[in-house]
């Protein structure tokens, strides 16, 4: 044991005490307006980056920098290997930060970048980018690996399964289910739900991750059922691609219970770390759903139960 480990042990679960959890991201939900909710959650650990005034896009966008705040947090306390758990955990944020700049090469504008410091993997060079061919240039150089195309799509794609493909490297058994189920349901939905296949060159990456007879079958029924172990949970009980919100639910539910058991046990090490990280992605993916249903004050709060 480090003092690396202790020092990022103890910080992890104070940042985790502070969240704000299901039953008050509930009431943020329940708000009568936007502005409403932004009142409330000024009052908060998110009141660092959220404040009155926000559109939903700015306060969704702030939401989810706290989050990231705390992983930069972390990592100045953690030793090596927790600082890489740190980084290949941001590496969402630099996914995000593409998907920008990729809005920013076709429409000529885009949404302010997450600010990752020493967490980013490429981002700098990313950035510096003019064109989509100079993009997958950059990121076949770099630990992202070539998306093997220029198109958009492509380097959506292929981002996310890179993250998925290495998040277990540094993470460990847990983070390998996690993202083998996030796996399954990027898969299914651009091939059931989108129907679109997925990129040729991507096929192997995405093999690796939950089988080649899953990338093959015909249908989402057949997909379920021939999906690697690790991976079949996401779609358990999921036949039709109309429910695969209800799958995506059912992941976030699945890393929020794994999150809590790491964080229970005795010790200080990368468990209660991970562990902390799942509960407070859980806890902003939450709080950015609960500002959409209270940004919509005349949808039901039946709408926000169903998914968070």
């Amino acid at each position: 044991m480090s003092a690396g480990w202790v020092a990022g042990s103890v910080r992890a679960r104070a940042f985790v005490r502070r969240r704000l959890g299901a039953g008050r991201c509930r009431m943020l939900a329940s708000s009568d307006s936007l502005a409403d909710a932004l009142t409330m959650l000024a009052d908060t650990s998110y009141g660092r980056d959220v404040a009155v005034g926000q559109s939903l896009a700015e306060a969704q966008h702030a939401v989810a920098a706290t989050f990231l705040w705390h992983l930069r947090v972390l990592a100045g306390w953690l030793p090596r290997d927790g600082v890489d758990l740190m980084r290949a955990t941001a590496a969402w944020f630099e996914i995000a930060n593409v998907d920008e700049l990729l809005h920013g090469f076709a429409e000529g504008s885009r949404e302010p970048s997450f600010h990752l410091g020493v967490l980013a993997t490429a981002w700098p060079r990313l950035a510096a980018t003019h064109n989509p061919a100079e993009l997958r240039a950059e990121l076949a150089g770099s630990a992202w690996g070539d998306p093997g195309g220029e198109d958009p799509r492509a380097v959506r794609v292929g981002m996310r399964l890179s993250w998925m493909s290495r998040m277990p490297d540094v993470a460990g058994d847990e983070a390998a289910r996690w993202a083998a189920g996030a796996a399954a349901l990027l898969v299914a939905g651009e091939r059931f739900g989108a129907g679109r296949g997925i990129p040729g060159p991507l096929l192997p990456r995405a093999a690796a991750l939950i089988g080649a007879p899953a990338i093959e079958a015909a249908g989402l029924p057949e997909m379920r059922q021939n999906l690697a172990a690790g991976a079949r949970w996401a779609l358990a009980g999921i036949d039709d691609p109309a429910d695969l919100w209800r799958a995506e639910a059912g992941w976030w539910a699945r890393v929020e219970r794994d999150g809590v058991s790491l964080l229970g046990g005795s010790g200080f090490s990368i468990k209660p770390v991970l562990g902390a990280v799942a509960v407070l992605a859980v806890d902003a993916w939450r709080v950015r759903a609960a500002l959409e249903m209270a940004a919509r004050a005349d949808a039901p709060i039946g709408g926000y139960d169903a998914i968070a």
